[in-house]
């Protein structure tokens, strides 16, 4: 055989080569992408919630990864706008290829946005954010789960707590935003359940005067006020309800709002302050008896050495998305997208950091009442509150 039909053969026999490999290739990697937002407004949120995740994907490979393959994680920046995030995830889903997404933008709008795109790919979509639309109804969204509490689940906490103390009147303040208004939905079905009276009052999430909204309340002669935002704008809300008095009644923040530094920036006008919470910020006064107390002393461990500062609820609920995703994949015995979701949708009593998942095809949010505990904020910590 002569020099250049030698060649010839060899380069073919390299091409059926790498042919065969292909196949082989393209299965060595589980391919993730997630979209958060770690700049603009909503990245006060992003930043925690993104470290959880990095911390999550690099536990999950050092130990071999999903069913033998590692994680391949792509991670887009949404900027806190709606439309980069909805140009990321179509990124995502025509470029990257990815087999999953995780996390909807820290934006319960974006995430509602994004599962538009996600649920006509078929593509399984496990959102980070709060807004119970989000997978409701679960006949419009059967491909998106969410690793958050329903804000239903929230709203009948706190009507245990009214019960208990023998509230009736309230006022919610909610922001304009999606995970505002989907609050406000869920609170008018569990008032009528509940027996209570509320007024409704809204801001919009830059707004740093709430004293018109605050007057009507002051007026209205309710017992306790609820305020519903993952913004700064709960800072005016509580620093204003002190100027004019209303930090005497009982003034409360959803589980959006539990984060140190939103504590430390309303100083003492949060010294009476509840709010609703996952039971990961205490895990300290958690009874040894609570099997989430070792698993929330482990991830702060962890974050804390990784990151060297301690890790919030944020970063708590996508460390918590990332292993329930794979989870699934492990169970589902690869990518295959319907074995993945009919997996999501099969996981019960599975033990996370923010609580005790259990989805079916009926839930696709995992968090229940439950898991759920009232917390304030004392000595530069949160801490289970105690108001029998």
């Amino acid at each position: 055989m002569n020099a250049k039909l030698f060649f010839r053969a060899a380069l073919l026999s390299a091409v059926a080569f790498a042919t065969t490999l292909q196949p082989v290739v393209a299965q060595t990697s589980i391919k993730i992408g997630s979209i958060l937002s770690v700049t603009g407004p909503a990245a006060f949120l992003g930043e925690d919630m993104k470290a959880g995740m990095e911390l999550a994907v690099e536990e999950i490979n050092a130990k071999g990864g999903v069913a033998g393959r590692k994680i391949d994680w792509i991670f887009y920046d949404a900027e806190s706008q709606t439309q980069k995030g909805l140009t990321a995830t179509r990124r995502l889903l025509d470029q990257d290829k990815v087999d999953m997404i995780v996390g909807g933008g820290n934006m319960s709008g974006m995430a509602i946005a994004m599962l538009g795109l996600t649920e006509k790919a078929a593509l399984p979509f496990m959102s980070t954010e709060g807004a119970m639309d989000i997978v409701m109804p679960v006949a419009e969204r059967q491909w998106t789960f969410k690793s958050t509490a329903d804000d239903e689940q929230v709203m009948e906490r706190l009507a245990d707590y009214f019960a208990k103390k023998g509230i009736k009147k309230i006022a919610l303040l909610a922001d304009s935003s999606g995970f505002g208004q989907s609050a406000v939905g869920q609170l008018k079905k569990v008032a009528a359940r509940r027996g209570l009276d509320v007024m409704y009052e809204t801001f919009n999430p830059s707004d740093t005067d709430m004293t018109p909204q605050l007057g009507k309340i002051k007026e209205a002669n309710v017992q306790s006020i609820v305020c519903w935002t993952v913004t700064p704008a709960g800072v005016v809300f509580l620093k204003q309800a002190q100027q004019l008095g209303l930090d005497k009644l009982n003034l409360i923040h959803s589980y959006g709002f539990v984060d140190q530094r939103y504590m430390q920036l309303a100083g003492d006008a949060a010294r009476n302050l509840l709010l609703v919470s996952v039971k990961f910020p205490v895990g300290a006064d958690l009874p040894d008896s609570d099997p989430q107390k070792a698993r929330i002393a482990a991830l702060t461990r962890n974050f804390e050495v990784k990151f060297k500062r301690k890790p919030n609820q944020f970063a708590a609920q996508t460390y918590d998305a990332i292993y329930l995703v794979s989870a699934a994949i492990e169970k589902a015995g690869g990518t295959d997208r319907t074995k993945v979701k009919d997996a999501l949708s099969s996981i019960n009593n599975w033990p996370g950091v923010g609580g005790v998942f259990n989805f079916s095809k009926e839930r696709h949010s995992g968090l229940s009442k439950e898991d759920l505990v009232l917390v304030n904020y004392r000595d530069g910590a949160f801490r289970l509150a105690d108001y029998k």
